[in-house]
């Protein structure tokens, strides 16, 4: 994010008239500019700050914490989640024993799909696990991903066109600006010596890779789970389970 930017987000107890009027005169008056607002559930509203100045951001949280109708929950440089609050009205839940495990339904694919955009414009080494059962749009929502990041997607393996799996790449596939994607299941069942190498090569490189189905991957590989950044769990419904046993009785893998 930018280093001018702030994130301001604030539970209000007296939704009293003039009260949005107010906070944004005193931005005025500290010169501070407002780029986006939104509303949160709970009565709780963000705004997208912007200055150059950091003591003015100092200044203003003493000021609103003097105000009684509010309550500061947040008040500095905004992070992923942030923005996508900011956008989207609501925060990406998150699961309470693992914080890097982000959950998705059907019907969040739009911040999914904005979600992981913003995530692979990110320089660098990242490595993402989608777990999600068969046919619940985890592919077409990296591939949309990558699109809104304007970056290429390769497939190290996949289930798209029958059972892919790749043994070697061309120097253009191999660009680090490049989404690797890898379909777990098909990478450890399929597997052979040529493409186990290509793994361990693309996993070296300074890029973003995506794990489809990252349980089975572990399960039947060397690796381990700290190979993952965070995990993104993609269901129908939220109350829907995501196990191994459904993936195997899956058509696609038999």
């Amino acid at each position: 994010m930018e280093s001018n930017q702030w994130y301001l987000e604030y539970k209000i107890h007296n939704n009293r008239p003039g009260l949005l009027g107010d906070i944004a005169s005193l931005l005025g008056m500290l010169e501070v500019n407002i780029l986006t607002i939104n509303g949160l559930k709970n009565q709780t509203r963000c705004m997208l700050l912007q200055t150059d100045d950091a003591n003015k951001i100092t200044l203003l949280g003493q000021l609103l914490a003097a105000m009684n109708s509010i309550t500061v929950n947040k008040l500095g440089t905004p992070s992923l989640i942030d923005i996508m609050a900011m956008r989207h009205g609501k925060y990406i839940e998150r699961d309470a024993a693992a914080l890097k495990t982000y959950r998705f339904t059907r019907d969040e694919l739009g911040v999914l799909v904005d979600f992981l955009g913003e995530v692979f414009k990110q320089p660098g080494h990242l490595v993402i696990g989608l777990r999600g059962r068969p046919r619940v749009g985890k592919t077409e929502s990296i591939i949309a991903g990558s699109v809104c990041a304007n970056k290429r997607w390769t497939f190290l393996s996949s289930t798209l066109l029958r059972q892919t799996v790749r043994n070697q790449l061309t120097e253009q596939e191999l660009n680090p600006r490049n989404v690797f994607i890898i379909d777990g299941v098909v990478s450890t069942i399929r597997s052979n010596e040529k493409h186990a190498t290509l793994l361990e090569h693309v996993f070296a490189m300074p890029c973003i890779k995506v794990v489809e189905h990252p349980d089975m991957f572990i399960s039947e590989s060397t690796y381990n789970y700290d190979i993952f950044d965070f995990i993104v769990e993609l269901r129908s419904t939220p109350d829907e389970e995501i196990t191994m046993d459904e993936l195997m009785l899956d058509e696609g893998y038999l």
